[in-house]
């Protein structure tokens, strides 16, 4: 069968944005959980891009590769997002993702109790041989093109049965702290490629917020930090928690 070829045109879309913080060369941006970054196979609308490119009409058009997001999150997971407004300011922008210059923290709801406080996950990725749509820690002997992996974790808060963790990122690979996290038995609570495939609390996806971005910016080189409040769903979910029993 033939099949038309897609239009990857991003079309406006009035979709509302949460910003966090603009000026004439960066946005940053608070991503709701569910909404889709980057138009892809299944999902060609009502995606991050096309809002900015309904939040840009007339100003940028975001179809210019050398101008828009500079990192992604995945689909389920919230929180902060910079867009670069400039293709100077894309170019510097990403050198610092590059080099693990930036500053991100991410908070997540894993499965298990930790008898440490604190750690360090290091593990290379790549996509699995068997199911592309995933990624796995490879041995660098076994696979050279894997790239090497970082997550620093912190215990924030102990729960019955889950553990509240910050996440920091010395590099940021796709679906690194998902996968980081389940090569030490503690997958992420309602993820379903990586953990427990029936999770019993209703969830859309894998509980993970990008809470703290910091990078230099790069016009006036001064260091700028933000935080994305916890979301509603997110603090809901830590409070029924906090209503179990503990265990003696």
């Amino acid at each position: 069968l033939d099949h038309e070829p897609h239009d990857y045109t991003i079309h406006p879309e009035n979709i509302p944005l949460d910003v966090v913080y603009e000026d004439d060369d960066v946005l940053v941006i608070n991503k709701p959980a569910g909404m889709v970054v980057h138009p892809g196979h299944g999902n060609y609308e009502h995606t991050l891009l096309n809002a900015l490119a309904y939040y840009f009409q007339g100003k940028l058009d975001i179809n210019n590769p050398n101008i828009g997001l500079v990192h992604r999150i995945d689909k389920d997971t919230s929180g902060l997002l910079l867009i670069a407004k400039t293709p100077e300011a894309k170019t510097d922008l990403g050198m610092q993702f590059f080099e693990h210059t930036t500053r991100r923290t991410y908070n997540a709801l894993v499965w298990g109790t930790f008898t440490e406080d604190s750690g360090t996950v290091e593990g290379a990725l790549a996509r699995d041989n068997r199911d592309r749509t995933i990624y796995r820690i490879w041995d660098l002997a076994e696979n050279p093109n894997a790239k090497e992996a970082i997550t620093h974790w912190r215990v924030l808060e102990r729960y019955p049965y889950v553990t509240l963790v910050e996440c920091r990122l010395e590099t940021g690979r796709t679906h690194q702290i998902r996968v980081h996290m389940t090569s030490i038995n503690h997958p992420l609570l309602g993820d379903e490629v990586y953990g427990p495939k029936n999770c019993p609390y209703n969830l859309q996806g894998q509980v993970l917020h990008a809470k703290t971005l910091g990078f230099i910016h790069p016009t006036t080189k001064e260091y700028m930090e933000f935080e994305a409040p916890t979301p509603e769903y997110f603090t809901k979910l830590l409070q029924k928690f906090e209503l179990l029993p503990q265990h003696s």
